[in-house]
């Protein structure tokens, strides 16, 4: 099945969602232009060794960990995508030649690569810095969309990782001695740490986004982020 959408999706083309790189020896020069769209809009699905047209035709078996290196490296590189983000690379084997395959959601801030803002426009990734107007939007859509701030007011402690506020605890013990949060409750540290809030507008009080990418069970955060899934 998950093959299977592979070939569909390579299939069906480039568009808004989907970009080919040939990078069959190294990265291409405008692929985190591509990278940078796809956080600013909707999300998407980079594949790499695949040509403009569609064709598989693989990266070179010699230069493949050469190129997830490159690629995982320069998403850490602030001077490069900002603010970071961690992507995985996945290889997939079609017809004997090796695709790299990389999911890159929709994320919540606005990213620039190069110093630059990229969006998504049908199958081109748009230099859209200089545009007020167009930057405007973006900010507004993250806004609207969804933010860290987000409260989920039906969200229940059990759906948490509760092992993680152990992990917090000693953390902030080994940062600080007497450190406040080694002695509060779980609910306590998600207050301390804003991650638990009350919109003053609606009345409504729950955990944040920020908290269930932080603390939430792997269920809990593709509930929270149902917006796309990654093939592998």
């Amino acid at each position: 099945m998950k093959s299977r959408r592979i070939l569909n999706l390579i299939k069906n083309g480039e568009g808004l969602n989907v970009e080919f790189k040939e990078s069959k020896s190294k990265l291409n020069k405008d692929i985190f232009d591509s990278v940078c769209a796809f956080l600013n809009r909707n999300g998407g699905h980079l594949f790499l060794g695949v040509d403009d047209y569609g064709n598989i035709v693989g990266v070179d078996e010699d230069s493949i960990e050469k190129i997830k290196k490159n690629f995982i490296t320069s998403m850490n590189n602030p001077l490069k995508i900002s603010p970071t983000f961690y992507l995985s690379v996945k290889e997939i084997e079609i017809d004997k030649k090796i695709i790299l395959y990389i999911f890159v959601p929709e994320s919540s801030q606005v990213h620039r690569c190069n110093g630059k803002i990229y969006d998504r426009n049908e199958d081109g990734d748009i230099d859209i810095t200089d545009n007020t107007n167009l930057v405007s939007m973006l900010y507004m859509r993250k806004q609207g969309t969804y933010t860290e701030n987000t409260i989920f007011p039906y969200v229940e402690m059990d759906e948490l990782e509760l092992d993680i506020f152990k992990k917090v605890r000693k953390l902030a013990g080994n940062q600080k001695a007497n450190h406040p949060w080694t002695s509060m409750e779980d609910m306590e540290i998600l207050r301390s740490a804003g991650l638990y809030l009350k919109d003053p507008n609606t009345g409504k009080e729950g955990i944040t986004l920020g908290g269930i990418l932080i603390f939430g069970k792997e269920e809990l955060i593709h509930a929270a982020l149902p917006h796309q899934s990654p093939i592998y």
